[in-house]
């Protein structure tokens, strides 16, 4: 076991596959000793039979968490395929431990009598594990329910893998880019044949989507950038679905959205629905206020235009924003420097949560501009981080925080790695607004590895909440007086505070469509799931007609992309249901005075480093002072 306080020692880039067979084989014969001590006989005491349970929890997740990492951002392909299999091998391991009707009757037969609340829980959700994973049924169904686990592990990792591997090109004559950012053209020269080479990676395609003139361009990337897994990762998705509609059947469940939905804050799955249509009612109106500006724009070029698709709308969003609101992204994007931006990070979180971050110049990593950084508080290490922020072959292709290690008081330290797919150079504004949103979940892991129990560590509340504290930190990057601190243009003057006011009043623009936009990604998430269709093709397109304020693009397959339908399944509503509660989180901070300490550290105390201990509607009520409710989105929505 890695010494408390001690960072977990990673391999070099040559030793890595050596280093994930011995940690999965030790981790896995770890937990195996101690299953195998339970099953011979269980401790009298509850207490102790958690404590054991828990241990072999702990090994389990620190093959599963590194196994996760290293599948998705190692350079070497063999040790990504090492990786995958590390992670079935556990997930295999794990379904048969939940189908153990020994195990699950020593947990039965446990007396909570004299637990504190944290282990009664712990005890509780462990029960749950078992029943959730079929343990009272015959023997035919639980091989039949490891089986569906085993192969939605592996189709899970395919599907991941396709949309990670296949990065799609445009090849365009240079003059068809005029409209981009200098620093952009530089990077992208003409091959001998006068071609450049624009990729569907982020750092290339949203650029290229933003400023080029060239709507032909545009569509291009578009459409390239939409083609992304198909037509590989259809049948797969069908299979998915279908191998989640029969496990959740299996244990006694409607279908697989009430499977999903009985563990989270939403509760039923029906619910899920009656959500969406909730949101997509309450953007109704700031969605048609804003589409008129933007088409009225739009046929200033394309005069009889009825609609305009997603091939066209980031370039005149853009265009509205800086005829209406004097906002040119262009001139933004001079301030924001990424070496600055990722100091400013630092500086800002480590000001508001008392937090400092020491550079770890020695640290091995598994590429070169992998940056270490220890975290100290009051002094003394809590955690480790890595920033793994821009794109390369093989990489894992959006932005999301990975475990490398849970955090648990006085046996290891919490380690966390954020991957993102950033530019090296300058940054568009919605890029360091996601790199706050990313880095918060970052901080929630850190603040919340000194409890008790691995199964309480890190962003462990349920899942339609860990959104909510990612979405709130993005409130500082929108702040004036924060930005001046590290928005600096090249000639050192800070990004005025009268542009960042407008920068505001821009982002406002094309709230209402951007909420149906994500209510049309819902539904493809909840009904693709629910309905099943054998055509995901048609019923994308049908849902996007009934919730998207943009019309479907002809030829393609979004979905097949849609990476969010392997981790978030039929909850996607998440990302929504989560704004909901951030609004109001933030309603406690003065936006006068964003780093008042004492709400900092309430926030800090009562909302993050609490971890899984506590329901997240009770974390949120003991924060506000109330229950949360819908009138700060509703507000917001409607301003």
């Amino acid at each position: 076991m890695t010494p408390a306080g001690t960072p977990l020692s990673l391999p070099t880039v040559d030793d890595a596959q050596d280093w994930v067979e011995v940690r999965t084989r030790d981790g896995l014969a770890a937990a195996r000793a101690i299953v195998d001590r339970l099953r011979d006989r269980a401790p009298d005491a509850a207490i102790d039979l958690l404590r054991e349970w828990d241990e072999a929890a702990r090994h389990l997740g620190n093959v599963a968490a590194a196994a996760s990492l290293l599948a998705n951002v190692h350079p070497v392909a063999a040790v990504r395929t090492t990786c995958e299999q590390a992670e079935v091998e556990v997930d295999r391991y794990v379904t048969e431990l939940r189908q153990d009707r020994a195990l699950y009757d020593a947990f039965a037969a446990a007396d909570p009598a004299g637990l504190d609340p944290v282990a009664t829980r712990l005890l509780t959700k462990t029960i749950d594990d078992f029943r959730r994973a079929g343990v009272d049924l015959d023997d035919a169904t639980r091989g039949r329910l490891a089986e569906i686990n085993e192969r939605l592990t592996a189709a899970g990792q395919e599907f991941g893998r396709t949309i990670r591997d296949d990065v799609r090109t445009v090849r365009v004559v240079h003059g068809r880019l005029a409209g981009l950012p200098q620093d952009w053209r530089d990077a992208h020269p003409a091959d001998d044949d006068g071609l450049v080479t624009v990729t569907t990676d982020y750092p290339d395609s949203v650029p290229v989507r933003m400023f080029a003139h060239d709507a032909g361009v545009r569509r291009d990337i578009t459409v390239a950038f939409l083609e992304r897994g198909w037509p590989a990762n259809e049948p797969l998705l069908r299979e998915m679905f279908a191998l989640r509609e029969e496990l959740a059947t299996l244990v006694g469940y409607a279908d697989w959205a009430s499977y999903d939905a009985d563990v989270k804050m939403i509760g039923k799955g029906p619910a899920i629905r009656e959500f969406i249509d909730r949101i997509a009612s309450a953007a109704e109106q700031p969605m048609r206020r804003d589409l008129d500006l933007l088409l009225e724009r739009y046929r200033r070029d394309v005069p009889d235009a009825d609609s305009i698709t997603t091939a066209d709308s980031l370039y005149y969003e853009e265009l509205v924003r800086q005829e209406r609101h004097d906002v040119d992204a262009q001139r933004v994007r001079t301030y924001l420097d990424f070496t600055r931006v990722r100091q400013g990070l630092l500086d800002v979180t480590g000001r508001l949560f008392g937090l400092t971050y020491e550079p770890v110049a020695d640290a091995v990593v598994w590429h070169e501009e992998v940056a270490a950084y220890d975290v100290l508080r009051g002094g003394e290490r809590i955690g480790r981080i890595y920033l793994d922020l821009h794109p390369r072959e093989g990489k894992y292709k959006h932005a999301a925080q990975f475990t490398l290690v849970d955090g648990l008081a006085g046996r290891q330290l919490p380690e966390g790695v954020l991957v993102c797919n950033f530019s090296r150079g300058l940054m568009e504004h919605d890029h360091v607004v996601t790199l706050f949103h990313e880095f918060g979940h970052l901080l929630h892991h850190v603040l919340a590895g000194a409890g008790e129990w691995a199964r309480f560590s890190g962003v462990a509340t349920e899942w339609d909440f860990v959104e909510a504290p990612s979405q709130m930190l993005e409130e500082w990057a929108w702040d004036a007086d924060v930005l001046r601190t590290f928005a600096v243009s090249a000639a050192g003057e800070p990004i005025p505070a009268s542009l960042v006011a407008r920068m505001r009043a821009a982002d406002d623009f094309g709230k209402g469509y951007h909420a149906r936009t994500q209510m049309f990604y819902a539904a493809m998430s909840y009904w693709f799931h629910t309905d099943r269709p054998d055509d995901l093709t048609a019923a994308m397109r049908d849902l996007q007609g009934r919730y998207s304020p943009f019309p479907y693009i002809e030829g393609t397959h979004m979905f097949a992309s849609f990476g969010h339908l392997g981790g978030y399944s039929s909850a996607y509503y998440t990302y929504m249901w989560s704004l909901v509660i951030a609004k109001d989180l933030f309603s406690a901070f003065d936006p006068d005075d964003m780093f008042d300490a004492d709400v900092a550290a309430r926030y800090r105390d009562r909302v993050l480093a609490p971890g899984g201990t506590r329901d997240a509607a009770d974390l949120v009520a003991d924060f506000l002072g109330r229950p949360y409710t819908f009138d700060a989105y509703a507000a917001w929505l409607a301003r």
